[in-house]
């Protein structure tokens, strides 16, 4: 009997020697905190006009890339959104099949930046709906897209914009947008 008791308490101790060197020390999960919270890209500071309320910070989305042909203010673009944001267009191909394209706020500028410096580009919100729950809030956006300033829109769609507020201010989450298409008509209640 001694010997499975101390075969017993042998596999115990083994069992949480394991264990203890499989969990990390205080010391190492500081170290793997910060270096996560390293391989976040840098935020740049908001200015806290623009991060003040849902209403402003919306506005300052449709501002930051608006504007004639030119290159835009990518730091404050950067300001409005978290570090994990994503930006996610869908739509229909040709084929009648649907898709998406997913990136970040950085893929987006990357992506939309060499447009901007060739072309005009206005897009401002012609109709908001916005439904909050504590610290969150879901902004469902339609917007028209110009050319020029005064021109005709070239396109209409909603944004669906996720909003986070952390005590301090409101960040952008994530966007979701489809284009309006002849067999995608904006519904009237989304454009009162």
């Amino acid at each position: 009997m001694r010997k499975i008791a101390g075969i017993l308490l042998s596999l115990v101790l083994t069992a949480v020697s394991f264990a203890q060197q499989a969990s990390p020390k205080p010391a190492e999960k500081a170290a793997d905190q910060q270096a996560a919270q390293a391989a976040k890209p840098a935020i740049p500071e908001a200015k806290p006009a623009d991060v003040k309320s849902i209403d402003a910070i919306v506005q300052a989305l449709y501002d930051v890339i608006s504007g004639p042909a030119g290159a835009r203010d990518w730091n404050r673009f950067h300001s409005l959104f978290i570090p994990e944001a994503r930006m996610t267009a869908t739509g229909k191909r040709p084929d009648g099949t649907y898709t998406y394209r997913s990136f970040s706020p950085k893929e987006y500028e990357e992506r939309s930046g060499a447009y901007f410096l060739k072309e005009g580009f206005f897009e401002n919100g012609i109709h908001n709906d916005v439904e909050q729950f504590g610290q969150e809030a879901q902004v469902w956006s339609t917007y028209e897209s110009r050319h020029e300033k005064a021109g005709q829109p070239f396109a209409r769609g909603i944004n669906s914009i996720q909003l986070l507020n952390d005590g301090k201010r409101w960040w952008v989450v994530s966007i979701l947008w489809d284009s309006e298409r002849p067999d995608n008509p904006i519904p009237e209640k989304y454009l009162k």
